[in-house]
């Protein structure tokens, strides 16, 4: 975790900042010399959604892929739980997803994979609250896309190229947690909102079942044609989630609380 909290500080102070116009060459393909071996005995640290799209990619529960595929490296620093993607335990530590033929959830692939080697920073993680997020290139040894070809690209297109929308949308709202003035302050999460976190972010099964079967319902006004959706629908659950968040750990008034349960 030293080595990913010194790699952020560079970052911040040292790399140049690019906006969504700036450009820089890259291409990678099967055929590059280099061609996957960046997937492997790397630190991925995986957003709410991309478990959401992983899961459901490999049709299995919330549960079951955290088990499997992850790791929650514990840090007494942190504000919130994080979630690692797990390598396999080979010799070059590679990752559950990758062939020979290249990575087999593609479609699906995390937030972090898909950017690559484009990164986005946000100041605020390093107390400069005056500073907006920024783009930058993240040049490494191992990888030789920047001398393959003459494929232009600028940050706004390479954005719309590797089908970033959705992940940035859920980005926002997750950073709208993590970021949050609550942790400014100074104050930090007790064990039960840490959990509390962890199920609404990372588990969504489980949030769903602690949704419709415990006692939620009798306590809360949610909007007319909600539920149907927070019950078919992972992403809408999400969405709620994080909404569920900022009233439950920050006592926002993001959810209506039904009179019978205050009188109660």
């Amino acid at each position: 975790m030293r080595e990913i909290e010194n790699l952020k500080q560079a970052i911040l102070e040292d790399y140049p900042r690019m906006s969504e116009n700036d450009k820089f060459k890259f291409s990678c393909r099967p055929g590059v010399s280099c061609f996957n071996n960046c997937c492997g005995d790397v630190n991925i640290f995986l957003t709410p959604y991309d478990i959401l799209r992983l899961k459901n990619r490999l049709g299995i529960s919330s549960d079951e892929f955290l088990d499997e595929y992850t790791l929650t490296p514990i840090d007494k620093n942190q504000n919130y739980p994080v979630i690692l993607l797990k390598m396999q335990e080979n010799e070059n530590k590679t990752c559950h997803f990758v062939s020979e033929k290249g990575c087999t959830v593609y479609e699906d692939r995390p937030w972090a994979c898909r950017y690559y080697p484009v990164g986005l920073a946000s100041p605020k993680e390093d107390d400069k609250k005056d500073d907006e997020d920024f783009f930058f290139i993240l040049r490494e040894d191992i990888c030789q896309g920047f001398d393959e070809g003459d494929q232009e690209w600028t940050i706004a297109e390479w954005r719309r190229d590797q089908g970033l929308e959705k992940y940035d949308e859920f980005g926002r709202l997750f950073k709208e947690i993590t970021l949050h003035d609550y942790f400014d302050r100074g104050k930090q999460l007790d064990v039960p909102r840490m959990e509390l976190f962890h199920m609404a972010c990372y588990n969504l099964d489980k949030f769903r079942d602690f949704i419709f079967s415990s006692t939620f319902l009798k306590r809360f006004d949610l909007e007319e044609g909600l539920l149907d959706k927070i019950k078919n629908d992972d992403e809408e659950l999400l969405r709620f989630g994080f909404r569920w968040l900022k009233f439950a750990l920050f006592a926002e008034k993001t959810i209506k609380i039904k009179p019978e349960a205050l009188s109660g």
